[in-house]
């Protein structure tokens, strides 16, 4: 529980101060600690870490207006890298699944839907910065998650033994 919540206060950091944001694109790695919970706790504690970091980040560090759909697909994220990394050196097929759902499926489309729903902007009118943006965040991801399994790996072995 612990370690969830250093995760937390981790991914509130690395969004709300070390990310480049615009109203409608986001480049950062706050995606990291999530994927480490999802690693080394599943789905469910992922999507609580993820749902978590989101509330308390625009609560403690506000960004624009709360918006309560950003949080259900931080959420979303969080359980898309358990259900998909959770405790095993997940193949590249598998991780390059865990990005694409995230990248393509919640933040190009929930994320750009809710930005909709904010802005009144149409939805093909917000897609091209959008798809700019996951363009840009898919290859990261996926070395940044691939970096990170094999300490994630060593550290589960080692909590297995201890």
């Amino acid at each position: 529980m612990v370690q969830v919540a250093a995760l937390i206060a981790i991914e509130i950091v690395l969004s709300r101060f070390c990310s480049i944001a615009t109203p409608i694109v986001k480049i950062g790695f706050g995606f990291v600690p999530i994927a480490v919970c999802g690693m080394l706790y599943g789905p469910v504690w992922a999507g609580v870490a993820g749902g978590a970091a989101d509330l308390l980040g625009a609560v403690l560090f506000p960004i624009g207006a709360y918006f309560p759909g950003f949080t259900l697909s931080a959420v979303l994220t969080g359980v898309v890298f358990g259900l998909l990394l959770h405790r095993e050196r997940a193949a590249w097929p598998r991780l390059a699944l865990a990005v694409a759902v995230n990248c393509l499926g919640i933040s190009l489309c929930l994320s750009t839907y809710w930005l909709t729903i904010l802005t009144g902007s149409p939805f093909l009118a917000l897609l091209p910065t959008r798809i700019v943006q996951n363009l840009i965040m898919i290859p990261i991801q996926f070395i940044v998650l691939r970096l990170m399994q094999h300490p994630v790996t060593l550290y589960l072995r080692r909590a297995q033994h201890a």
